[in-house]
């Protein structure tokens, strides 16, 4: 048991986020090496904690929000009420994810102003595709005869739908569900474009003053957020095969 906790790659990656996370600024010799031409190699006008903090903050947000309408759109398009609006669910979704986040934040910040809410609006359209079809796919590939032993059974279609349709539709959902936070975990960084204090910070910072030190801090961190958060979801979805 022992061994199998330290030898733990989600352990380690952990670890290694909050160590960097609170000991960024004492690597300064390092990044001096890595950089000598930089005055200021390291990233000092936040503390990476905080920026951490802040952009796992935005990613939960806007996946909470993405999660409730990708969930429940996937749901009504596959009952018979709603079948005839699949095709432009579909489309409308399909648009938000191949329509730039940073036009997004273009038309929505003159609107809202330099605030988190166009990053939300951005992050909530770019995820929806990916829940959309999990739950479209995963609810379609309930066996038909299943669902008449359901009906046999004298259930109603409400709980045909939550006892037997998204619970076996489950693993194909999250794994929609998984794709959507990765991307948001990574395209969260633009926000720091609008004002909003994210990873994306030192990243946006780093390029507009030419310094590959911040940009390599920035990103360093952003990469191993995403890694967290995708072994996370392996373990949750371990879950439901096991059971």
């Amino acid at each position: 048991m022992l061994r199998r906790i330290v030898t733990d790659p989600l352990l380690w990656c952990l670890l290694l986020l909050l160590a960097l996370m609170f000991g960024m600024t004492r690597l300064d010799g390092l990044f001096s090496m890595l950089f000598p031409t930089l005055d200021r190699p390291v990233y000092l006008q936040d503390s990476f904690a905080s920026l951490a903090w802040a952009h796992v903050q935005l990613v939960l947000i806007s996946s909470v929000i993405a999660v409730a309408i990708g969930v429940g759109a996937g749901i009504c398009v596959t009952r018979r009420a709603g079948k005839e609006f699949r095709s432009l669910v579909e489309t409308l979704v399909a648009v938000g994810q191949t329509f730039p986040p940073v036009a997004v934040l273009a038309v929505a910040v003159p609107v809202m102003g330099f605030s988190e809410q166009p990053a939300i609006i951005a992050l909530v359209l770019y995820g929806l595709l990916p829940i959309v079809q999990g739950t479209i796919t995963g609810i379609e590939t309930v066996a038909e005869s299943i669902l008449e032993t359901a009906t046999g059974a004298g259930m109603s279609r409400w709980q045909i739908l939550t006892r037997v349709e998204l619970p076996l539709a489950a693993p194909v959902i999250i794994t929609g569900i998984r794709t959507s936070v990765i991307i948001n975990i990574g395209t969260a960084a633009i926000a720091s474009t609008v004002g909003t204090k994210t990873l994306g910070s030192p990243i946006i910072i780093g390029l507009s003053g030419f310094n590959t030190a911040y940009i390599l801090q920035g990103a360093i961190l952003v990469a191993l957020l995403a890694v967290i958060g995708d072994m996370l979801f392996e373990r949750w979805l371990r879950c439901f095969h096991r059971a």
